[in-house]
């Protein structure tokens, strides 16, 4: 899927899981309205940012500041402007999944975990155009839009007052069929289920990538690996070369009230893919020492505690973000817009 069609899909969704609801809070919910429960086991990809976590820290003010304005300011705007939609409010969790097919797009699914009111949003859909499409396990609405896909029309589906679904009208439809399943076998480890445990499921934003799945990311590390240096660099290009031996990527970022906590993980079941990777990262690191040493000698300190460690299958770096420094990264990226 071309990545300006996955981000809309996946933005319109989000605008439409977001709408204020008057829905009341429920002591318990069904575990088939779980959106980890309903990740398929095909899945090549999943990212899940915990909307929930991240509100409450003052290092995520900037982000929430950016989300009320996710449509900027055409026809997703509207759409906000006229249903009240508050994504800083209402969205709690938002998994996001990738679906690697033998050839073409990558179809793309997103659930959102929250408080919704589903006849709202429904009327809301339909008054833009959306199309009601009825199956025996619930109704989703097709998505107007005017670039064609090999996976057919986006969609979104309102289920129930704690969550949305959103994504290609094949994969929603076959979450729907999940949810009335019960689930699906993900979080018993079928497929990218079985990395779960590279990752700290509490952390404000994680990633599990099955590399495998993604060939041209492969053939990526690979030809910046080959090319001599990255950057002008030769541990860099090290580090690309290594990478195209990695089988799995994770990453997890948990956000505290005076720093962010770091972790990535690359898997591999070769020895000394792994001693390579080790290597490289620490040339890279040390290579960014020196060039920040002058301009910022706060972040020569903060990356001299970052540690890079193997094991039997993995090579881990990992770190820790003091709050000033985030603060400063977020003021330079914007001032460069």
């Amino acid at each position: 899927m071309k990545r300006s069609r996955l981000l809309r899909i996946a933005g319109l969704a989000v605008l439409c899981a977001t709408a204020a609801a008057p829905a009341p809070m429920f002591a318990a919910r069904r575990t088939s309205d779980d959106a980890l429960s309903l990740v398929p086991s095909e899945a090549a990809s999943i990212a899940v940012i915990r909307f929930n976590e991240l509100r409450t820290s003052p290092l995520a003010g900037r982000l929430f500041n950016d989300a009320d304005h996710l449509g900027g300011n055409g026809e997703a705007a509207r759409f906000m402007q006229e249903a009240n939609l508050k994504p800083r409010e209402d969205v709690d969790t938002a998994v996001v999944v990738g679906l690697v097919p033998a050839s073409g797009d990558t179809p793309v699914l997103a659930l959102f975990e929250g408080r919704f009111d589903p006849d709202r949003l429904s009327a809301a859909a339909t008054a833009r155009g959306a199309t009601r499409v009825s199956t025996s396990f619930g109704d989703y609405f097709l998505v107007p839009e005017k670039e064609s896909s090999n996976h057919g029309r986006g969609a979104v589906a309102f289920v129930s007052p704690r969550l949305v679904i959103g994504g290609t009208d094949s994969a929603v439809a076959t979450a729907l069929a999940a949810r009335a399943a019960g689930g699906t076998a993900f979080l018993s480890g079928a497929g990218l289920g079985s990395q779960l445990s590279r990752v700290d499921r509490a952390s404000s934003v994680w990633a599990l990538v099955d590399v495998t799945r993604y060939p041209q990311v492969k053939n990526g590390f690979g030809r910046h690996g080959t090319s001599g240096t990255h950057e002008g660099s030769e541990a860099g290009a090290a580090l690309f070369g290594a990478m195209k031996s990695v089988t799995v990527f994770s990453f997890q970022a948990t956000m505290h009230a005076d720093d962010v906590a770091l972790v990535a993980t690359g898997v591999s079941p070769d020895a000394e893919t792994r001693q390579l990777l080790e290597d490289s990262l620490r040339g890279v690191v040390a290579m960014w020492r020196l060039a920040v040493q002058e301009k910022s000698p706060d972040m020569v300190a903060v990356l001299r505690r970052f540690k890079i460690e193997s094991n039997n299958d993995a090579v881990t770096v990992s770190g820790t973000l003091p709050a000033s420094m985030v603060r400063s990264l977020s003021e330079k990226r914007s001032a460069s817009k």
